[in-house]
Parts: structure tokens; C-alpha cells; sequence
């Protein structure tokens, strides 16, 4: 039977999470910045994304995740975002 984790388990772990969240809202900011400053005119002629950029949108984003995977990977983290 494992044993109860201690206070400083449970700040480690909240501090973990913390951290761990902190970075997915920075990646999240990043990717938004980069595919939003690659995908859309800075002249907005509509309210709403063209087909175009929604297409631009889709590829950068799947790009940013494929490429994120492959340097945790190679990194060592070996498992997926």
C-alpha cells in the first residue's frame, strides 16, 4: 500500500501542476501569435475568417503540435502533448 503523500508532496505536486499549466498557456499564446500573424491580412475585409485562412490556420496548428511532439521526443520526454 502506497503511503499518504505528505504536505510537501502535495506542494511539489500543486507547484508541478502549476508550472505544467503555466507553460500550455504560453505554448497556447505562441501558437495563437504565430498562426494568427502568418494566417490573417492584417487588413481585416470580414468579421470572419475566409476559407483560405481557416485552411492556413489548420496546417500551422497541426504543424506547431507535430513539431512541439518531436522535440519533447527528442528531448527525452517521450510521450506526446
Amino acid at each position: 500500500m502506497a503511503a499518504a503523500p505528505t504536505e510537501m508532496d502535495r506542494e511539489q505536486i500543486f507547484s508541478m501542476a502549476e508550472k505544467e499549466m503555466e507553460y500550455r498557456v504560453e505554448m497556447f499564446n505562441k501558437l495563437t501569435h504565430t498562426c494568427f500573424q502568418k494566417c490573417v491580412e492584417s487588413k481585416y475585409k470580414d468579421s470572419e475568417l475566409n476559407m483560405g485562412e481557416n485552411s492556413c490556420i489548420d496546417r500551422c496548428v497541426a504543424k506547431y503540435w507535430q513539431v512541439t511532439n518531436l522535440v519533447g521526443v527528442l528531448l527525452g520526454n517521450n510521450r506526446p502533448m
